[in-house]
């Protein structure tokens, strides 16, 4: 049954049980600037009785008509031409709010990651983000800087370095050398420097990226244990600087399987200890996190170095 509108008449029952006030307005606006349904619905892209619908929504919504429907031509009634300048109005909040969200969902997502992810996997992670229309931009860190710049708001988001009982992506390690290693485990005291001169002063360099306590502090107290001395275990200055050291020497570096090979390093697991890397995403907004961590988890584990199966 026909509605009726406060004036009296009735008017279309729009058969949707509720209105699209946005929706609506378009219509109105664009068939009251049109003159005509036709055409306003063919501005739009829809089919005329689409807009017709949707007017008829509005006018109920509203409760009077907008227009006068018995002459040939859509003319605007009283109370439509008052009602006008509110739907265009409206309607450009609409537009303007879509235009910002687009250039919201296009801003990118600024990432703390480790300054150990190679770029090519940071590239194809980027590659796959952008498939979700998530835009990323990074910011490549040792792990205090990461969680600094998270606190700051420098970043919105950060691959902060965690214990591997606490972390999503768990990288394992073990010990690079350029000489060749024996097999089985590396035990550490077989570091130890005896009273001959001839026993070379061999070096385990940790490198900035493990200078966290949950992979630091097990390894220096390995190293009291088995009787090596202070500088025997040491935190380098610098990826590079560490593996240069040990290409010229028969030092050590604390590593991922997937480093040593980069490097052309021998790689052994390390005897008496399972050091490990954990990595979490954490962020500003708590559900950009899960997101992240949900649709971009495998090549986030590429990034951090992860083994593949």
């Amino acid at each position: 049954m026909p509605s009726k509108t406060r004036s009296g008449g009735s008017i279309p029952d729009p058969h949707n049980g509720g209105v699209d006030l946005v929706s609506g307005c378009r219509a109105f606006v664009a068939v009251g600037e049109s003159g005509g349904f036709t055409r306003g619905a063919a501005s739009l892209g829809i089919p005329q009785p689409v807009a017709s619908r949707r007017i008829a929504a509005l006018e109920e919504h509203l409760g009077d008509r907008l227009f006068d429907r018995s002459a040939r031509r859509a003319h605007l009634t009283p109370f439509g031409r008052d009602m006008l300048p509110w739907a265009q109005r409206l309607v450009h909040l609409a537009d303007a709010m879509e235009r910002d969200a687009d250039r919201a969902r296009l801003r990118p997502v600024s990432v703390a990651v480790p300054d150990l992810c190679r770029s090519r996997d940071l590239a194809e992670l980027d590659i796959q983000a952008r498939a979700q229309e998530l835009f990323l931009e990074f910011r490549p860190a040792p792990p205090g800087r990461r969680s600094e710049l998270l606190r700051g708001a420098d970043v919105r988001a950060a691959l902060v370095a965690v214990p591997a009982d606490e972390a999503t992506w768990t990288v394992p390690l073990g010990l690079g050398s350029a000489l060749a290693l024996r097999q089985g485990a590396v035990p550490l005291e077989a570091l130890r420097i005896g009273r001959s001169a001839k026993n070379p002063h061999r070096r385990v360099w940790v490198q900035p990226e493990d200078d966290v306590p949950h992979v630091r502090d097990p390894l220096l107290h390995l190293r009291d244990r088995v009787g090596l001395r202070p500088g025997q275990v040491s935190v380098a200055e610098s990826l590079v600087s560490a593996v240069a050291t040990c290409y010229g020497s028969a030092d050590l570096l604390v590593c991922s399987r997937a480093q040593a090979a980069e490097f052309g390093l021998h790689w052994r697991e390390m005897a008496g200890t399972n050091p490990a890397r954990g990595y979490e995403i954490s962020a500003d907004v708590g559900d950009e996190a899960e997101r992240l961590r949900a649709t971009l988890s495998d090549p986030i584990a590429r990034c951090v170095g992860v083994e593949r199966a």
